[in-house]
């Protein structure tokens, strides 16, 4: 039998050795996937982000907010009983880049949509002390405070479009979301409507709680709010998406 030693101080054996372990686990990982018809759940419910959503987005990622929250629940009970069902990689299929990560300096919000009020994320964004007193996250007045910018929105929508996201620019592009997607939601992935569509949604759902101007808070509450909102796992028995893993 081969000693430690012997691979140790050889470089050459070492690296070949190496090699081997690397390109045997590659083929374990690679080849499987050669034999299935895909790696994302069939699941009702999930579509593109509204301009809005996106916009909120966007502002997510520019803040950091991503290097403290985790977007990926993991199959563990524990995780399951504080968070809820584990993600589903058909709920990130529409994310450039997904926000899965490990970092949990703060918890996960993969579906924190829905748990808190609209005043509640405004609040908590703004003076995050005020309603979680043990808290160690920056204060981020300033979302309140700035004017909502939106004129490009169209072009990010462009640009994900070009990835694969099914934002819609063609009448034949609208008619399949329509029939993927239903006429509401095929409605805020056209991109001839976007900046309607953004300012509507806004209006609506007064993130914010002002209604007289559009800010950067509206986009970020109206992301956290349909985060983990999209899939209603109520419609599938129990272990219904282990046969996915």
């Amino acid at each position: 039998m081969m000693k430690h030693e012997t691979i140790e101080t050889n470089s050459g054996l070492l690296i070949i050795l190496t090699l081997a372990v690397i390109s045997i686990g590659g083929l374990v990982e690679i080849v499987p996937l050669f034999y299935i018809d895909g790696t994302v759940e069939e699941v009702e419910g999930v579509r593109p982000y509204s301009p809005l959503e996106l916009r909120g987005r966007d502002i997510y990622v520019r803040e950091g907010c991503y290097t403290c929250h985790s977007q990926m629940i993991r199959p563990f009970r524990d995780e399951y009983l504080r968070y809820g069902h584990y993600s589903l990689a058909a709920e990130s299929q529409y994310d450039h880049p997904f926000q899965w990560g490990s970092k949990r300096t703060g918890p996960d919000l993969a579906r924190v949509g829905g748990k808190y009020s609209n005043d509640w994320h405004v609040q908590h964004l703004v003076a995050p002390r005020s309603v979680v007193p043990e808290s160690i996250m920056p204060n981020y007045p300033w979302l309140l405070d700035n004017e909502l910018q939106y004129a490009d929105v169209e072009a990010r929508m462009k640009a994900l479009k070009r990835v694969g996201v099914p934002y819609s620019e063609t009448v034949e592009e609208y008619r399949a979301n329509v029939e993927k997607f239903g006429e509401d939601v095929a409605r805020t992935l056209d991109i001839g409507r976007a900046r309607e569509n953004l300012v509507a949604q806004a209006q609506a759902g007064n993130f914010d709680g002002n209604g007289a101007r559009l800010s950067e808070m509206d986009a970020v509450v109206a992301y956290l709010q349909v985060l983990g909102t999209m899939v209603d796992f109520g419609q599938y028995d129990e272990g219904h998406f282990a046969q996915f893993r």
